[in-house]
């Protein structure tokens, strides 16, 4: 039975969701999880040699069970843009890996796929925050510029349930959404009318509402950083706040930080919009990683702050 492992966020989705359409799976195993939780493959179990599909997650996470997956005969389709380190040379590893950062995994399948499901692959791109990629795709359409809207909407809303400390956490599991979308050949379908989607817009205004409170700890015309507190709609909000104020000032890097338990925080980091670069190379120094416009750190520990500061400070404001 092949496996089908992807980044719960709206970009894993809206690949697999491509892939599926184009070439249908019986009963897959579907692994994934919240957006954070990037080693997935150790979750695959010992099992016979079999079809392994990757989505949306960095390579350099997953090195070692990769090699290990391969080692055990399993084919490996790896599909990606995040920081991969260096990429295994094995007859059974099959690589479109593409870091540009104006490119999302989504996209990489919408060119291998020649456009054959573009509208989820600009929603993809909007949800990950890739305007200016998404608006080009688009161009390529026949969308009305209010059915581009609707697809930024989703978009958007998709890669916010992604968000969250844990599955419960998010309003609907990774696996569920993905079922759900199955039932739909467009996103304008499931915009219009999946009741998940009403929820997601819902959920997501309250969340934002409490977000734009949260303190600026650090501000100058360069870098802004942001604190939110420890709670369930701060891990929801997270992915979502970093990109729209990284939207709305384009030429600061933007980075949100979320309290955890034991003097550690989650940290979501934006390059500035302008020159989108070196989030990764940031995030990397601090056990994090990502793709150069957009990464994070699940556990910075707070006697580590400074350091963290003073290399944001470095990389942006210098």
């Amino acid at each position: 039975m092949p496996y089908d492992v992807f980044n719960g966020d709206a970009d894993g989705l809206c690949a697999l969701q491509q892939l599926r359409l184009h070439q249908p799976v019986e009963g897959p195993h579907l692994v994934t999880g919240p957006k954070r939780e990037t080693s997935l493959l150790r979750k695959i179990p010992l099992v016979d040699p079999t079809e392994i599909t990757v989505l949306d997650i960095s390579l350099r996470a997953n090195r070692s069970d990769a090699e290990r997956l391969l080692q055990d005969g399993h084919r490996l389709t790896y599909i990606d843009h995040h920081n991969s380190g260096p990429i295994p040379e094995h007859k059974n590893f099959i690589s479109h890996i593409d870091t540009d950062p104006a490119v999302c995994t989504s996209v990489i399948v919408d060119q291998m796929l020649e456009g054959k499901y573009r509208d989820w692959a600009i929603t993809a791109a909007f949800g990950d925050n890739l305007i200016d990629t998404a608006k080009t795709l688009a161009q390529k359409t026949n969308l009305s510029s209010s059915q581009v809207r609707k697809l930024q909407e989703l978009g958007e809303l998709l890669n916010y349930n992604g968000y969250g400390r844990k599955v419960d956490d998010l309003w609907f599991s990774p696996e569920e959404l993905f079922w759900k979308m199955q039932g739909y050949q467009s996103p304008l379908d499931f915009y219009g009318e999946a009741p998940e989607f009403l929820a997601l817009r819902e959920g997501y205004a309250e969340d934002l509402r409490r977000a734009e409170k949260a303190p600026t700890i650090f501000e100058n015309s360069n870098l802004r950083i942001y604190q939110l507190p420890d709670a369930s709609w701060s891990h929801r909000i997270v992915g979502a706040f970093s990109n729209l104020k990284a939207r709305n000032h384009p030429e600061q890097a933007q980075v949100v930080m979320v309290e955890k338990p034991e003097r550690t925080q989650l940290v979501s980091v934006r390059s500035p919009k302008i020159h989108p670069v070196g989030a990764d190379e940031i995030c990397l120094q601090f056990e994090g990683g990502g793709r150069p416009a957009a990464a994070g750190i699940n556990d910075l520990p707070m006697a580590k702050f400074e350091d963290f500061k003073q290399a944001l400070i470095q990389r942006f404001c210098v």
